[in-house]
């Protein structure tokens, strides 16, 4: 087909009518990331659809309809009926509740959350497509797909030849001091860290002890550290806490409230689009349905999760993912638990994916870099805040060799948006912003989770950000610098929560929000509207499919919990889906269909 026309595009979807029906919960957060990035709603097709699935479509601009289905299950006989029900199964709970030592529900929507930018990036992704040539494409995602994206590099570490580096065990942080305040401590470094106690004068076995759970709880999303270092944080005010980290180098963080973000949110999107230069680039290659992004390359120089992820999520569209790692390779390759020698977690992010080595600290390989990147479509990088700049590979720097160039910056805080903001980590975000409180319902101690929940839905909102800087290069023909942040994940998934706050309502959910049932031989979780009902019945003499049942003749929608991650593999409400590849990782399916 004929490529759209090249127009001066300020938003990516400047021009374009959206169609959106059915369920709120699917259908909003996509909805609502289509209206941001320019779209117009038309009038008459909201409300729920017979089919129970939502429906979005884009059209207009000169290309032809683009449309999505998204559903909350791959299996509609699955018993995924809803955001409950998708963390039960999905083993959203039992990764969550490691902390606590059983399986716990998120109070917020991050199923759904995910979900809905799954959706926008299908439909970004099939107008880039468009835009460069190729068909329309049918754009299927689910729930229950984005849940397992989630927990993928959980699933892959359950599923290695080998253990865990760290003990797998309740515990964790927060912290409390002595005045009453919960906080987060962050450190990457183990000096600091020891710094940190021997300034509240903690026991030095305890000190020892516990920076090895603490390290690796962003891997096992718990930390099991000795109780002795709770007693010293609560035997010290609020402020010597302050000083002691201060002193040494450590960064803690005060949990703060919904309410307290909310009377500061400044109502901005999650992203950041800048056209600059000019230029276009004529396809190398005609894309499918299946691979709208077939021809691009994005370059990427990521660390961990989030950066990493977006260039994944780009690659399954069809780019060609370039890694730009150190001397050496990726330290990260060989983190246990490992599967044919290569970490599991690392191939949940990585498989698929090119390298090349460079040492950005040296004047000859950046100007090898700058080479790449002037054959490049995208640079994607999550180096710590002004390191682009110094280096001398900043978008101006790029776009000076390629001004086609979508440069994309995916960090913790966005754009001077927070003052004073701490360390850009997950679990610092999630306690800077709120997502301590909105995680867990009344009646329970806020705490962040310790599921990198931030990372991975900041790795999303970082691809939809990239796509969306890709259709704006098609559609006007410049290039175009791309911000994202974990800063813009929490909001996105907080936004619920914080309109709550702003109404004068309580934000958080009800006391004994999506708490699984226990039965004799394991876990269920009622679907959310029938929580309340289903807690009335005593099913811990029960095995789980008797329960069930019990649930279902009363008119109770429930299903079972995935108690461990390894159980997915096997898992009937699964079957076919989750695979192993080449190295014998447990890799999670596609998050979209694309036809």
């Amino acid at each position: 087909m004929a490529s759209p026309a090249i127009t001066q595009t300020v938003q990516p979807l400047e021009g374009l009518r959206l169609a959106a029906s059915g369920p709120p919960e699917l259908a909003g957060p996509a909805a609502a990331h289509l209206r941001l990035l320019g779209a117009r709603t038309e009038t008459g097709r909201t409300g729920p659809d017979a089919d129970g699935a939502a429906h979005l479509a884009l059209s207009g601009a000169g290309f032809s309809e683009q449309s999505a289905t998204v559903t909350w299950a791959m299996d509609r006989a699955s018993g995924i009926t809803d955001e409950a029900t998708v963390q039960a199964a999905t083993g959203i709970m039992a990764v969550h509740g490691r902390r606590d030592g059983a399986p716990r529900g998120l109070a917020v929507d991050y199923a759904a959350t995910a979900t809905g930018v799954l959706a926008v990036q299908g439909l970004l992704a099939a107008l880039v497509g468009q835009a460069r040539g190729g068909p329309a494409a049918r754009v299927g995602t689910s729930a229950d797909r984005a849940g397992l994206l989630a927990v993928s590099q959980y699933l892959a570490a359950a599923g290695a030849d080998e253990g865990e580096a760290a003990e797998i065990s309740p515990g964790g942080p927060p912290f409390t001091s002595a005045d009453g305040t919960l906080f987060e401590l962050e450190t990457l470094d183990p000096g600091a860290w020891a710094a940190f106690w021997r300034a509240l004068a903690a026991p030095s076995d305890a000190i020892r002890a516990g920076w090895r759970p603490f390290q690796f709880r962003y891997a096992t999303a718990c930390a099991p550290f000795p109780d002795a270092l709770h007693t010293t944080t609560r035997a010290h005010t609020w402020q010597r806490v302050r000083e002691a980290a201060a002193g040494t180098g450590a960064e803690v963080c005060r949990l703060r409230t919904l309410a307290e973000r909310a009377a500061e949110h400044d109502g901005a999107a999650p992203w950041e689009l800048a056209p600059y230069g000019s230029g276009h680039r004529i396809p190398r290659v005609t894309p499918t349905a299946a691979r709208p992004l077939a021809g691009l390359t994005v370059l990427e120089a990521g660390r961990r999760i989030q950066a990493p992820l977006a260039a994944h999520l780009l690659g399954l569209l069809g780019a060609d993912v370039i890694r730009i790692e150190p001397p050496g390779g990726d330290p990260l390759r060989g983190m246990p638990p490992t599967c044919s020698g290569t970490s599991a977690r690392w191939l949940a992010l990585n498989r698929g994916k090119d390298a090349v080595e460079i040492d950005i600290k040296s004047a000859d390989d950046r100007r090898r870099l700058l080479g790449m990147a002037a054959e490049a479509d995208v640079f994607l990088h999550n180096w710590a805040p002004g390191k682009a700049a110094e280096l001398g590979l900043d978008h101006q720097d790029l776009a000076s060799v390629n001004p086609a160039l979508v440069y994309a910056y995916t960090g913790g805080w966005g754009t001077n948006r927070i003052a004073g903001a701490p360390m850009g980590t997950d679990f610092m975000v999630q306690a800077r912003t709120g997502v301590g409180e909105a995680a867990r319902p009344l009646g329970e101690v806020p705490a962040p989770s310790l599921m990198t929940l931030l990372d991975v839905l900041g790795g999303l909102v970082g691809a939809e950000a990239v796509l969306a800087g890709l259709l704006t290069r098609e559609r006007g023909g410049r290039g175009v610098r791309v911000d994202s942040s974990l800063l813009g994940a929490s909001d996105v998934l907080l936004g619920p929560a914080l309109r709550r706050a702003r109404r004068g309502q309580e934000p958080r959910r009800p006391a004994g929000f999506r708490r699984p049932l226990p039965t004799a031989d394991g876990w269920i979780a009622p679907a959310d509207a029938c929580g309340a009902a289903a807690a009335a019945y005593d099913l811990t003499s029960l095995p789980t499919g008797a329960a069930l049942a019990q649930l279902r003749t009363h008119g109770l929608t429930a299903t079972a919990v995935t108690a461990d991650p390894a159980d997915l593999h096997h898992d009937p409400r699964f079957a076919g889906s989750i695979s192993r590849d080449e190295h014998g990782a447990p890799a999670v399916p596609d998050p979209w269909s694309l036809v």
